[in-house]
């Protein structure tokens, strides 16, 4: 076999439980002084305990929301610059991460948030360390070059190299606490990743092993996780496939189910990973394949039908929207005609026009 492909990955990742109480000997290592953190409300307290207790935390953006504002990146820039911040730590799931990848691209530059999400102004060239700290087990963000932000019902997704983090703490104790049904969508979030890096038209063969052993290792553990959050072994499990699952798409890039995705998230408020799920059986069916039924195998299934059969058990077992009657009213054209344009659908290996999709989701009634 011959192979063609160049492959990147400039992320130190830190892994294990306990990582996160060594951040004082990483900004050591790393020679940060001054570090503001963008987290979600619920870890907010946690980190303003951690600024009265480490004199390196120069200021908390506690703030962020589920799908992340603009508004958001503003205040942690606007935070980083007033207190001479060296670094921006993003704690949380893929919001708190990607509102600090933005934020620490844009603080040593003259134009506003706004300019920068739209492109008016290009990135600085000089820009603030980030630092990435998930608490969920699905993103994959602290291993990626993107940022997906909104501005008021406008959703972007920028690529860009200089989102990409110095550092990925990872680690599983900090997943603990999760909600079941938060879990579910993550941990979806996470095989879809790596299906998709897997399936993409942009697939290379060291993006291809840790896809496999992503779905293998999620397939093994969601449902533990998912019903048992103290089950440390799973969740352990989760983290790593989680990682796994974000290193295979970084270079490849997602396809098909990520391109419904962000109608879905828009127009009918699913969370991401529950709307990156809604699809994702139905995709496996679509690009089923050789090399999709050699992955199968490889992750100890008989095929795809049984690894979409998988996917949907799990989706049943939490509770998560799986038909088109489970959203409010559907304007089924829109919906396909969204989905088409979307840029991400150009890397899903069986062409997907809006004809395709509206048999897609006719099948999902």
């Amino acid at each position: 076999m011959e192979h063609n492909f160049i492959y990147s990955q400039p992320v130190k990742i830190y892994f294990g439980s306990g990582k996160f109480a060594q951040l004082g000997e990483i900004l050591d290592e790393l020679g940060l002084q001054r570090c503001v953190i963008a987290c979600g409300k619920h870890f907010a307290p946690t980190a303003i305990e951690m600024q009265k207790k480490n004199n390196r935390i120069a200021a908390v953006c506690g703030g962020v929301e589920q799908n992340p504002q603009l508004n958001g990146v503003a205040e942690t820039c606007r935070l980083a610059s007033e207190r001479k911040a060296d670094a921006v730590i993003g704690i949380g799931g893929g919001s708190a991460i990607d509102t600090a990848k933005f934020a620490a691209a844009i603080a040593l530059g003259d134009g506003t948030a706004l300019e920068y999400y739209r492109g008016e102004r290009p990135f600085p060239g000089e820009r603030l360390t980030i630092i990435a700290v998930p608490t969920t087990a699905g993103t994959g963000s602290e291993v990626t070059q993107v940022s997906v932000i909104s501005h008021g019902t406008e959703k972007r997704t920028i690529n860009n190299p200089v989102f990409m983090p110095k550092a990925a703490i990872v680690d599983p104790i900090l997943s603990s606490t999760v909600p079941p049904r938060t879990t579910m969508n993550t941990g979806l979030d996470a095989l879809a990743h790596a299906l998709e890096g897997y399936w993409s038209k942009n697939h290379q063969p060291i993006s291809d092993l840790m896809a496999v052993e992503a779905v293998r290792t999620v397939l093994e553990n969601l449902e533990a996780a998912y019903t048992d959050g103290g089950n440390m072994q799973a969740r352990t499990n989760m983290a790593y496939a989680s990682l796994l699952g974000g290193l295979s798409f970084a270079l490849p890039k997602t396809a098909g189910c990520h391109a419904c995705s962000y109608p879905l998230s828009e127009n009918y408020h699913l969370p991401h990973g529950e709307a990156c799920a809604f699809t994702l059986d139905s995709f496996v069916r679509i690009n089923a394949d050789e090399r999709l039924e050699l992955l199968c195998r490889k992750a100890g299934l008989s095929g795809t039908e049984e690894l979409a059969g998988r996917i949907a058990a799990l989706k049943e077992l939490a509770g998560l929207r799986r038909h088109l009657r489970d959203l409010e009213e559907v304007d089924l054209d829109k919906l396909a005609h969204d989905c088409a344009v979307h840029g991400l659908m150009r890397n899903n290996p069986v062409p997907m026009d809006e004809n395709a999709l509206r048999e897609m989701f006719k099948k999902l009634a």
